[in-house]
């Protein structure tokens, strides 16, 4: 298991659960589609690298009234 989801420590940076569900799948399905890591892999996996990104403030999720989804994609790391 990884060890940053073992506490609330991500849950409470993010601002809940719901939020880091959402910001890890947005990532997730950003690495499937092609996009470049912002970390060094070292052997991780995709989750482990979006997790690891979200420790490092690289990313974060920016909820805005009416944005469709075309709007977070092209905003490149902010989610």
């Amino acid at each position: 298991m990884i060890e940053a989801l073992k506490d609330n420590t991500l849950v409470d940076k993010i601002g809940g659960r719901f939020k880091l569900c959402a910001l890890i799948q947005r990532r997730l399905q950003q690495l499937l589609d092609g996009e470049r890591p912002l970390i060094d892999r070292g052997g991780r996996s995709d989750l482990e690298l979006v997790i690891e990104e979200i420790r490092q403030d690289l990313i974060t999720l920016d909820f805005e009234a009416g944005a469709s989804d075309e709007a977070f994609e092209d905003s490149g790391a902010l989610l």
